[in-house]
């Protein structure tokens, strides 16, 4: 490797590993407005999330520009192309933590509702993933990468019991249409952050063994 290529991809990791603690930040937050909702936080985590895309935006140029003026092969190559594709799944992911802070705030004049604790629960999970999935990626440990990818299936359940849930009350209770249709965004949302945090770890694998596991679950327990 060349020193230029290693003064890069130094780069590269830095920046990816900014945007990282960024979009934590961005979720965690979201998550824990969910039982009390704030305008102002909702205003902050926006903001951040326009920041978060302009990373994604410099770091796929860089990544761009390491691919067009080093040729990179073998590790070097793969450790390009996944940082693209993480850094897509990041911008995913704060994305979605603004959505769950808007759903938040819409809570806010309507008739009070208690969160279901196993939205928190799903949360909890959802959020422990992400951060795994990350640790994975700084760590290169796909072994730790496919313990995530195998925790998906807990955040599935939980959201398809959450929605059970409030479909049914809504079916009884229609003066909370509003609120429980809010709840259930959050659900949807906070299922969706699980499923990005899964596509990082798969791309952890990847990037660590050079094994696509993408779309099969049995190479999950490998």
């Amino acid at each position: 490797m060349s020193i230029h290529l290693q003064r890069d991809l130094e780069t590269l990791h830095r920046h990816i590993m900014s945007m990282c603690a960024m979009v934590e930040e961005i979720v965690h937050k979201a998550v824990e407005d969910i039982g009390r909702p704030d305008a102002e936080l909702s205003r902050r985590l926006v903001e951040q999330d326009d920041e978060i895309d302009r990373w994604d935006v410099r770091i796929e140029e860089e990544c761009l520009k390491i691919l067009a003026l080093h040729a990179p092969v073998a590790n070097d190559l793969r450790r390009v192309t996944s940082v693209m594709k993480i850094s897509w799944e990041l911008e995913r992911v704060a994305d979605l933590g603004v959505n769950i802070a808007e759903r938040a705030m819409e809570l806010i004049g309507q008739p009070e509702l208690p969160v279901p604790e196993k939205l928190h629960e799903m949360a909890r999970v959802a959020l422990d993933m992400l951060r795994l999935s990350l640790d994975a990626f700084v760590s290169l440990d796909s072994r730790l990468a496919r313990e995530v990818c195998g925790q998906d299936d807990m955040v599935d359940a939980l959201n398809r019991e959450i929605i059970d849930e409030l479909l049914e009350r809504i079916m009884t209770t229609p003066s909370l249409v509003d609120p429980l249709v809010n709840l259930f965004s959050v659900s949807r949302h906070i299922e969706r952050v699980a499923d990005h945090a899964t596509n990082i770890a798969e791309t952890v694998v990847y990037l660590a063994e050079g094994e696509i596991i993408r779309h099969n679950h049995e190479f999950w327990k490998a």
